[in-house]
């Protein structure tokens, strides 16, 4: 009797426990919807695709991705960080394109879930990250100010950066220009007062707050502005066909698909460290995490919608909102598929300001004016290479921008671990032993030579002591032989590599 007692007692907390587990992820899921669709249709608009698509990645990132081991409250949808890409991308090879580029993007990624090879995304340089989505940041920024004054952007990122001043004094002379401008400040003034309201923030989110406002006065008041247009899912949706297949044997199409799997995978799992530190559940497994974005990009790719990333926004919206499993995000998904399938007229009264002042208030976030002052105080080198990847994509473009920055942070990684010094000790019988410290690559090469050259002769035979090297690269190992050769002849070497010890005279 005291068993089934026991056995009745845990299975109704249990229950208790499932019920209060489902509401927590049901209301996050309604906080997360509601945060997604301005932020979809935004970047839908801002990566020159019909608003449609940017609704069908998110179905997709909640309803597949979303049911998908790997983390257990990161959400994922189109992402701000490849808007740039994306519209490049649309602009050079047309919309039908887009759907083989993600396609091919989501098998990509899978590969490299199966490989393992998440884990190896964490060795990036935070300064090249940083730096990435500070370029995205200034592009995207750069971009959406014409579309705050309903004007048609140019392409480049130098090209819309230049086209700044023609766009104010254009601006200033047209009374459609400026109410449209006036939509999207508002709208980025409400996005930067409502979280200070902490109340009623908790219950409506900032995105979707700012954009019923601005939707609302402007309907109210008939203004004469741009508004988003709707054609209706199933005609947005275009699968790729045998054309769009034959693009892959274009060089510059294989290098945007590598830019997208690598920029996404990257955006994702830095996403999922971020998003690990708001809950105490799970921690999210990187190898999976990125199956399941391939996963999902795929089905995108067979969809022809944009590419999805886990998004930080929606992401950190999903944990301080209490969710606790997949089933938050996954309802997200459910809800967001109902409003496209039953409500899409909705997205017609929208201002198009309105979604450029959503993301230009993106942009900015993306902007790390804190990361980039502690770096400052304790890694001034990490600054550079965080400025340089972030001028490198203004100027080229994001692929490029992060290839450089790389190789910067590698080329830094390099000269920071070469250190090499020689000291110099009187032995006796007028010999001088030289002894070699540290690791001897070509970056130092100069600098050791020198040093070498300083040493006292004639008249003094010198000891030079290899054994302080913990690394002697190809380059070094052939200078230091060709001194010796030059300067004495070569009497005794002991060892090889790094601990061998040579007395010239």
């Amino acid at each position: 009797m005291e068993r089934k007692l026991l056995v009745s007692v845990r299975t109704a907390a249990s229950r208790v426990v499932l019920g209060s587990t489902f509401r927590a992820d049901f209301s996050a899921s309604l906080i997360v919807f509601l945060v997604a669709v301005p932020l979809s249709a935004g970047i839908a608009v801002a990566s020159g695709v019909p608003v449609e698509l940017g609704l069908v990645t998110g179905i997709v990132g909640g309803l597949l991705t979303g049911l998908l081991p790997g983390s257990s409250v990161q959400v994922s949808g189109p992402a701000a960080g490849l808007t740039a890409l994306v519209y490049e991308a649309v602009r050079a090879y047309g919309v039908g394109a887009l759907g083989v580029l993600v396609l091919v993007t989501g098998l990509f990624q899978v590969a490299m879930g199966l490989l393992r090879l998440g884990r190896w995304f964490r060795a990036i340089s935070v300064a090249v990250v940083q730096g990435m989505l500070a370029g995205t940041g200034v592009v995207l920024i750069a971009g959406q100010l014409y579309e705050l004054a309903d004007s048609d952007a140019p392409s480049g990122g130098l090209e819309k950066l230049g086209g700044l001043v023609l766009l104010l004094t254009g601006t200033l002379e047209s009374s459609t220009a400026m109410t449209a401008v006036g939509v999207g400040v508002g709208t980025v003034a409400l996005l930067a007062l409502w979280p200070r309201w902490h109340r009623p923030a908790r219950v409506m989110p900032a995105p979707l707050v700012a954009v019923a406002v601005a939707t609302a006065a402007v309907t109210a008041l008939d203004l004469p502005v741009d508004r988003v247009r709707v054609n209706g899912l199933l005609d947005a949706v275009r699968p790729p066909d045998g054309d769009d297949f034959v693009r892959l044997g274009q060089f510059g199409v294989l290098g945007t698909i590598l830019a997208f799997a690598l920029i996404a995978s990257a955006e994702t799992l830095f996403s999922a460290a971020t998003v690990d530190r708001l809950h105490d559940g799970p921690r999210t497994d990187y190898d999976k995490e990125l199956i399941a974005q391939g996963a999902g990009n795929t089905v995108c790719g067979v969809l022809g919608a944009l590419p999805m990333t886990a998004v930080v926004v929606r992401s950190a919206a999903n944990a301080r909102a209490g969710a606790r499993t997949r089933t938050a995000r996954v309802l997200h998904g459910l809800w967001l598929l109902v409003f496209a399938a039953l409500l899409p007229w909705a997205l017609e009264a929208i201002p198009v300001a309105a979604l450029a002042g959503v993301l230009v208030h993106t942009g900015w976030k993306l902007l790390p004016g804190r990361e980039m002052g502690l770096l400052w105080q304790d890694h001034r080198g990490e600054v550079a290479v965080l400025l340089v990847t972030t001028t490198a994509i203004v100027t080229t473009n994001l692929f490029a921008g992060v290839l450089v920055g790389l190789l910067l942070a590698v080329v830094k990684a390099a000269w920071e671990t070469s250190h090499v010094r020689v000291e110099t000790v009187r032995v006796g019988d007028g010999r001088v032993r030289a002894r070699v410290i540290g690791n001897a690559t070509f970056l130092r090469l100069p600098k050791l030579l020198e040093e070498l050259g300083s040493l006292p002769r004639p008249g003094h035979s010198v000891e030079l002591d290899l054994s302080g090297l913990r690394h002697m690269d190809h380059a070094c190992r052939e200078a230091l032989t060709a001194w010796a050769e030059r300067h004495t002849v070569l009497l005794e070497e002991d060892g090889g590599g790094a601990d061998g010890r040579m007395i010239v005279v």
